[in-house]
């Protein structure tokens, strides 16, 4: 297939869709490539025969995602609270410790030690300018430590080093020895605070979408579905004096401009012509994905709600998940467990069967949650690690030294070509509310480009 038009947006997950829209409603020409034979990029709702959906990427939201409750208005789509009610579960040193509220059953010293290294991180980074990160005062301290240094140093507690490492691994997708102090600092400040990142109520978890988050992401894209190509793996982007040429296996497509929506683990696999800058290509080599697993099981009804859970487990190194999360409809109509399974936990988890893999989740579940839970309808896992179109989950990471030492490069344009995605935004990176805010973006310089 060949083609002529003058904005190619490359991916169709939120960020593109939102390129995309912001071009169909100023009537701009536009095509829009997607290697996937669907919609929702790093977002994937998983539908069965019987009506039953699980969410297998990102879906929530909260507040300050300004941008995400707006297109959700705009399409009719609705949200609700996520189920927040009853008992909370804290998995320590092989310990089940039952508690309600934000306080677990701990030993004082460590409560005392949990407080303080959240407030210090959230204190730093309030210091970090979120359009220039390099630039705060300790930037080049704090870039060549990494994130685990500086918990460990803070931690005076074993039990308080344990809590802390589950619920940061869960923010960040990653072990924390892989990311600089410097890039969780910005992440925190990104996503307005560590509480909210942390938090259910008036946090980043809020809120889900009716009928799962692909749903948004087709209902935004309804208006223009005819100027969408699936299965179309971009190759190389070739640009010369009359524009931009980008090849597929199966596609030729010219182009005036480019906008590139795609994480940066997969743009670095693109040839481009001519070559990249040089602080654009080193960086792209030094970003990994976060590593995520979500592990389901589907009842035909949420019971852990009628013996006074809420579904909320967070367990030490010593268990295959950091994180468990009562992710059933808005209705309640059938009951859906979600455990999230991060970074090394992850990597051994998914070295096992599907079989070894469910059996293992299920004595978990039912560890935490009785008999009922040893026979869900259905178990579902999914690791974004091996999606080959994604690569990973949340968001790219930033190691030590490369905020520092490349700036703020991922944004920036090269020629006609516009850069998208979660990781090119200072405003909630890493989420989808991010996702948006940067298509919005690339979709303005386009067209100022224009004019």
């Amino acid at each position: 297939m060949s083609g002529i038009t003058d904005t190619l947006i490359i991916g169709a997950g939120f960020s593109g869709l939102a390129a995309a829209r912001s071009l169909h409603l100023r009537g701009k020409k536009f095509m829009l490539v997607e290697a996937r034979d669907r919609l929702g990029g790093r977002t994937y709702t998983k539908r069965f025969d019987d009506g039953r959906y699980v969410d297998l990427g990102g879906q929530w939201i909260g507040p300050t995602q300004d941008r995400m409750y707006a297109l959700a208005r705009e399409h009719n789509v609705e949200w609700y609270a996520t189920y927040n009610e009853g008992k909370n579960i804290l998995d320590l040193n092989r310990k089940l410790r039952p508690y309600t509220g934000l306080i677990p059953k701990m030993d004082v010293l460590s409560l005392v030690n949990i407080d303080l290294v959240l407030k210090r991180l959230e204190s730093l980074a309030r210091q970090v300018p979120l359009e220039s990160p390099w630039t705060a005062a300790n930037a080049k301290d704090w870039d060549s430590l990494t994130l685990e240094t500086f918990i460990r140093k803070h931690c005076h507690t074993r039990d308080c080093y344990k809590v802390v490492r589950a619920g940061l691994e869960t923010v960040y997708a990653c072990e924390l020895n892989e990311i600089s102090l410097l890039h969780a600092l910005f992440y925190i400040h990104s996503g307005t605070s560590l509480n909210s990142l942390l938090s259910i109520e008036n946090g980043a978890q809020q809120h889900r979408i009716k009928g799962g988050m692909q749903h948004l992401a087709e209902q935004i894209a309804a208006p223009f579905h005819e100027h969408i190509r699936y299965n179309h793996v971009v190759k190389s982007i070739v640009e010369d004096s009359d524009g931009l040429r980008v090849e597929g296996s199966n596609f030729s497509i010219n182009a005036r401009q480019v906008i590139l929506a795609v994480p940066p683990v997969l743009a670095r696999d693109i040839h481009f012509e001519p070559v990249l800058p040089l602080f654009k290509t080193q960086l792209l080599d030094k970003l990994s994905m976060g590593i995520v697993g979500k592990v389901v099981g589907l009842y035909d009804k949420p019971f852990w709600r009628e013996d006074g859970f809420n579904g909320q487990v967070v367990a030490d190194e010593n268990k295959p998940f950091q994180t468990l999360f009562d992710s059933s409809p808005a209705n309640g109509d059938y009951g859906t467990l979600l455990a999230f399974c991060i970074a090394d936990r992850a990597r051994e988890f998914f070295a096992h069967s599907e079989a070894e893999r469910q059996s293992m989740a299920l004595e978990h579940f039912t560890h935490y949650f009785g008999a009922k839970a040893a026979t869900p309808l259905k178990y579902i896992d999914y690791c974004w690690a091996t999606d080959g179109w994604s690569r990973g989950c949340y968001a790219g990471l930033y190691p030590t030294g490369a905020w520092t030492n490349f700036r703020g490069s991922l944004a920036k344009p090269v020629g006609r070509i516009h850069w998208a995605g979660t990781e090119t935004s200072d405003i909630w990176y890493g989420y989808i509310e991010g996702a948006v805010r940067a298509g919005e973006r690339a979709a303005q310089e386009v067209m100022h480009s224009e004019s």
